[in-house]
């Protein structure tokens, strides 16, 4: 028995296959350049919660966009203090206020903040087997970092859900486990 495939069937398939390459493409975020660590002046770097500072010489990928939005979004979970003095640095982007991190508030990487669409509003986070909302207030820079304006810390990855320590607790991760935590979370 023969097989017959005609050549309008696999121009059809080859642009098909075509096709599907580009979406793919077009749904990756990559880096969008880099920053150049810097030495921070002493007493610059704010390390609470375990923070890290930029290493002198080291290259920081920068990042404008984050990975696309689903009912259930992959990110990774990591605190941070939106008091006055906390990690966080100065206020919070959307209201230009300190949180107190009793609060269950994050700041989202740079293209999942969206230039601050998303600011007061709900997001629902899943990790550790349970739920929480939270309400985004702040931007976690991808495209800057190692500056006085980020207290001498990296750029923000671009997968960063950062959340204060009420959000931790509610989630029920043990306190010696708080930094990163994969999760997933989606808009309320």
């Amino acid at each position: 028995m023969k097989s017959f495939i005609s050549k309008s069937s696999i121009v059809l398939l080859v642009i098909l296959l075509s096709a599907i390459c580009l979406v793919a493409e077009a749904q990756q975020c990559r880096p969008s350049g880099k920053i150049r660590g810097r030495k921070a002046p002493p007493g610059q770097c704010n390390q609470e919660n375990d923070s890290d500072c930029c290493k002198p010489g080291k290259m920081y990928p920068t990042y404008t966009c984050s990975p696309p939005l689903s009912g259930s979004t992959k990110a990774t979970l990591t605190i941070n203090s939106f008091e006055k003095g906390g990690d966080g640095g100065g206020p919070s982007e959307c209201d230009n206020q300190y949180h107190n991190d009793n609060t269950p508030v994050v700041a989202l990487s740079t293209g999942w903040y969206s230039n601050g669409d998303r600011c007061h509003k709900q997001i629902r986070i899943n990790g550790n087997g349970r739920s929480v909302l939270a309400m985004v207030v702040d931007e976690c820079d991808s495209t800057e970092g190692c500056d006085a304006d980020h207290d001498y810390q990296p750029p923000c990855p671009n997968n960063i859900v950062d959340a204060s320590k009420a959000v931790w607790k509610a989630l029920g991760v043990p306190e010696d486990q708080w930094g990163g935590l994969d999760i997933t979370w989606s808009e309320a």
